[in-house]
């Protein structure tokens, strides 16, 4: 009787644990659900961040035309309005096309630690499928029409220097060298794959730029004030007032460049996450921050505040926050933001007066300098705590990113990056400018320019009188 009652008891304790491993073994069919739901949640994933990014493009584009072409159009005279609109807009079309030609090939490429390769010519394995060493979720090809927007703007931004003097097809040839003499060496160096400079693929001196401090606004500022020393002043500079013919639509381009400079900043994220949130709020405290320090600057010296300084001092906040947007904290962006306005506006009411220098629009007094002074501050600035990007120690913690983490050599290296941007800009500008001047010429006559660039460079005028 009581081996049968053992017996009983030990069946009924085998299959109890029978029971519960197959409850803790996921069968063969929960076992895909498992990997399907995995594959799902990626899925969303990479939809959300592909999403985002291609949002974030048309905003760069948005920051062209019409953002730039109405802020700079505005502030030239009436009768080189839609030279000026359209230098950008031509931007908008030449630079696509050289950068599927050669231009991202050249940037984005693994190739030296100064410029990239050829393997991507005619954008050949630019694919639908993402490189993990760029962005992981992300198609190739929406990495790469992004890049092409920054592409796009920057180049454009120079011809605020030589606005109202330069023909248009010196125009288009210098600024098509330059993409790809000055622009896509700086791209590949902070960004590219082996780039000397580049600080989340190990590069020999880590400069610290997330959205183009010296790859977009340094180069194109240094270049603007090189081009516009170069060129000369223009007829009557500076005894004739040379007044903005349209302060209001110069207003809407300011305001159209700061909405689509969360695509420009935000969107180097690369991902719709929390590093994006960062990047977009730094952005919008700085521009706010600088409009009022720039405001006021001009509100102590000349009695009262206008426009059209509280419009140019947002772009100088926006221009200096953007290599720090995405690795600072947002009052660490606020204070770049107040220094950044108030820098501007002495670059440009003071030291452009002081060296007697014709930078038609400001491009150097606003890009130039404020994206000078943003990277240094990057460098003081930033911490670990918003973007450890140099990783983690063997115990786990953040590697210090910038001076707010006590990580002062990274100042360093940001002046090496500065440092690096000037000499090529520097250097490249000049030799194309030669180039240029002496196969097709670069500026306009006399003649043509009392009349206008509107008439004598595309015949017509950007206003009917007659009405």
């Amino acid at each position: 009787m009581r081996s049968s009652f053992l017996g009983i008891f030990l069946a009924l304790a085998l299959f109890c644990c029978g029971t519960s491993f197959a409850q803790s073994a996921p069968s063969p069919s929960t076992a895909d659900q498992i990997a399907r739901l995995q594959a799902q949640v990626a899925q969303a994933q990479s939809s959300a961040d592909n999403g985002w990014m291609l949002v974030s493009a048309a905003l760069v584009l948005m920051m062209t035309g019409p953002g730039l072409a109405l802020f700079y159009g505005g502030l030239v005279r009436r009768k080189n309005v839609l030279s000026v609109m359209m230098q950008s807009f031509a931007m908008m079309a030449i630079i696509t096309i050289m950068w599927a030609i050669v231009n991202y090939s050249l940037a984005f490429d693994a190739g030296t630690t100064f410029i990239g390769g050829l393997h991507h010519l005619f954008l050949k394995g630019v694919g639908l499928n993402p490189d993990p060493d760029y962005a992981a979720t992300l198609p190739l090809q929406t990495f790469m029409v992004y890049q092409l927007m920054f592409a796009i703007i920057t180049p454009a931004l120079i011809t605020g220097a030589f606005a109202e003097r330069m023909k248009f097809s010196g125009m288009a040839a210098f600024l098509i060298l330059w993409s790809i003499v000055v622009y896509s060496p700086m791209a590949h160096m902070v960004w590219g794959k082996g780039g000397l400079l580049n600080a989340s693929l190990g590069g020999r001196f880590p400069c610290l730029d997330f959205a183009g401090g010296t790859v977009v606004h340094v180069t194109s500022g240094v270049s603007a004030l090189v081009t516009a020393i170069y060129l000369g002043k223009r007829i009557g500079y500076p005894k004739e007032a040379m007044m903005p013919h349209s302060v209001v639509l110069s207003f809407i381009g300011a305001c159209l460049l700061w909405v689509g400079w969360f695509g420009f900043n935000a969107g180097s994220a690369l991902a719709a996450g929390t590093l994006a949130t960062s990047a977009f709020v730094n952005t919008h405290f700085a521009a706010a921050a600088a409009a009022l320090s720039w405001a006021a600057a001009e509100w102590i010296r000349n009695g009262k505040p206008s426009a059209l300084g509280a419009i140019s001092g947002s772009v100088a906040g926006l221009v200096a926050i953007t290599p720090a947007a995405g690795f600072v904290s947002p009052m660490s962006a606020i204070i770049i933001g107040l220094i950044a306005g108030i820098f501007c506006y002495f670059m440009v009411i003071k030291v452009k007066s002081w060296f007697g220098y014709d930078d038609s629009l400001d491009a150097f007094g606003v890009h130039g300098a404020g994206g000078t002074l943003g990277a240094i501050l990057t460098g003081v600035f930033a911490t670990s705590a918003i973007n450890p990007i140099f990783g983690k120690t063997a115990s786990g913690a953040p590697i210090p990113t910038g001076g707010a983490d006590g990580n002062w050599h990274q100042v360093l290296n940001q002046f090496i990056g500065v440092a690096i941007a000037w000499a090529i800009s520097i250097v490249g500008t000049l030799i194309l400018l030669k180039l240029v001047d002496l196969t097709i010429g670069l500026r306009v006559t006399p003649e043509q320019e009392i009349e206008g660039l509107d008439l004598t460079q595309h015949g017509e005028e950007g206003y009917d009188h007659a009405s």
